[in-house]
């Protein structure tokens, strides 16, 4: 068992029924991006996150995001020290490994810009002075389906920093008779064990960013993101750093088959959650009442892939 599948079934300890997102979660951190889940509340978001960062060995920090959180609680604050006469800096929630930032689209605008310096330059700047965050660092953030009580969306800018947008949604009838059994009497990330320590981790991030990535796979990537922009059921295509970020999940993607070759179908089988969060919807598409997926499905089959 390779150690990608050693992972994920440790972490598949204390989550029944989800493997696609455990899959893409693990695959967006060894490709060192931040993951977005959106999905309504009780169906697991948090307890994958430290199950994560158990199996995994790292830091772990988290925020319950709500209309009076400041963005000090994320990125720390300074207080003046009369004795020394100088600001001491007191780290916030964000100095960890994984964060996970819970419910941000409850929060005020204000607050969820203060995680996007963090997110995209892995450092904070308070009172000036920018402080490193620990390597790794990851962000997995969740939000309510819009619409829902107390909630606003996030901004452009900031969903484009995520590197994949997942749903977990409902367990099946099977995965969730299973997870009543095994929460009877204990709690089930008791049994996630470590699999790899945080330089290891980093080792394997290395790993992936050396898979190679032929021309002919280039090329696949920037027809597929610019498919996206000459759509007529897409107003707003996907932007070039989602072509980066396919790139690296593709690497991933081919890490966690056991190859050193970026194929076609690597593309293809992250192409939705990648981009699916950096497009918006033509009016034809929503009068039509398709969603993303259906529509970047279409955009995929339309793209020929290369044969490498």
């Amino acid at each position: 068992m390779n150690c990608f599948k050693k992972i994920t079934e440790e972490v598949k300890k204390a989550i029944c029924g989800k493997d696609r997102a455990v899959i893409l979660t693990l695959l967006s951190m060894l490709a060192g991006g931040n993951i977005l889940i959106e999905d309504i509340p009780g169906v697991g978001k948090t307890t994958m996150a430290l199950a994560f960062s158990r199996a995994l060995g790292l830091s772990y920090g988290r925020v319950q995001f709500s209309p009076d959180t400041l963005p000090s609680d994320i990125t720390g604050f300074s207080t003046f020290d009369k004795r020394s006469g100088e600001l001491v800096f007191h780290e916030g929630a964000v100095f960890c490994n994984l964060f996970l930032a819970d419910e941000l689209n409850r929060t005020s605008s204000r607050t969820q810009a203060a995680l996007l310096e963090a997110m995209e330059e892995r450092q904070v700047t308070v009172d000036g002075v920018s402080h490193a965050l620990p390597s790794p660092f990851f962000v997995i953030a969740t939000q309510n389906p819009a619409g829902a009580s107390g909630t606003q969306l996030l901004p452009d800018s900031q969903t484009d920093r995520f590197m994949t947008r997942i749903s977990m949604g409902y367990p099946d009838e099977n995965a969730e008779r299973e997870m009543l059994i095994r929460r009877a009497g204990k709690n089930p990330l008791d049994d996630v064990r470590r699999i790899v320590s945080v330089e290891e981790f980093v080792g394997l991030q290395k790993e992936v960013s050396e898979i190679y990535l032929d021309e002919e796979i280039a090329r696949y990537i920037v027809s597929l993101v610019s498919a996206t922009r000459r759509s007529p059921l897409i107003e707003r295509g996907a932007s070039p750093r989602a072509t980066l970020a396919l790139g690296r999940m593709g690497r991933a993607a081919a890490f966690a088959s056991g190859r050193d070759f970026v194929a076609p179908k690597d593309i293809a089988n992250i192409f939705e959650p990648t981009v699916s969060h950096r497009i918006i919807l033509s009016g034809e598409a929503l009068n039509s009442r398709m969603d993303e997926g259906r529509v970047l499905s279409e955009v995929l089959g339309s793209v020929r892939a290369p044969r490498v």
